[in-house]
């Protein structure tokens, strides 16, 4: 059955792999990708592709979730990839003392604040009556049963608040749009920009592309069970504790 998939945080090199595999999937009949600029160059290039602007504040999430209701199209994939691990200011903590209030701050909004933001405004527009996939970008070192190495305080417990709020949020969904299921997805660790400080200590074959972990990432959004519960999957299909 044809369908409408919704990508946000559409910049992120994962993002930018699932969005061309989507392209080239001939049941999808138009991407929305919403990222905080849009380029000349990216409206150009893209076929089924509409970018949306979105500085990712609660009006600006709301006002793009209008524009994307008024379109009137069955959207039944949606993955929300946005998140923060380090950027030119920070690094993840490594003890207590290098924890302050800036990174704990910036790295909820990103990772868990933002998220949970369009979750709340997309119920509108997911609930139906077409299974529809909503994966939301995790990591597996925000499961509380996992940690045995501790650091990266800001990072972990962004990652945990989020899953703590997907989990509450499938509740509803499954009283309020029967058709959705959430699931928290950890990519593992994948050549892009936030891994790259820490790419000389992944064994070998761990290194993902995103191409892979975008094709793998669709392909279990294709055949996950729809129960009404969330889910905490790695990109290899495995359930994680959370």
């Amino acid at each position: 059955m044809s369908f409408h998939a919704l990508v946000i945080g559409a910049n992120s090199t994962i993002a930018k792999a699932a969005i061309q595999q989507l392209e080239n999937d001939p049941l999808c009949q138009g991407v929305f990708s919403v990222s905080r600029t849009v380029s000349n160059s990216e409206e150009s290039l893209t076929r089924k592709t509409v970018w949306i602007a979105c500085d990712y504040s609660a009006s600006s999430i709301e006002e793009a979730c209008k524009l994307i209701s008024s379109k009137s199209v069955l959207i039944t994939k949606v993955l929300i990839c946005n998140g923060v691990l380090h950027n030119d200011t920070m690094m993840p903590e490594k003890k207590l003392e290098d924890i302050n209030q800036q990174q704990l701050e910036h790295t909820l909004y990103a990772n868990t604040i933002t998220p949970m933001l369009w979750l709340s405004q997309l119920m509108p527009i997911l609930r139906g009556k077409e299974p529809t996939q909503v994966a939301i970008f995790s990591a597996r070192v925000g499961s509380i049963s996992d940690n045995n190495m501790g650091g990266w305080y800001s990072y972990r417990a962004s990652k945990a608040a989020l899953n703590m709020l997907i989990k509450t949020s499938a509740i509803e969904y499954a009283r309020r749009a029967k058709n959705v299921k959430l699931m928290a997805f950890h990519p593992g660790t994948t050549d892009t920009p936030l891994s790259k400080p820490f790419q000389s200590s992944v064994p070998k074959g761990k290194l993902f592309t995103a191409e892979f972990v975008a094709k793998q990432l669709l392909d279990i959004m294709n055949t996950v069970p729809m129960d009404n519960e969330a889910s905490f999957l790695d990109w290899n299909n495995k359930s994680i504790d959370w």
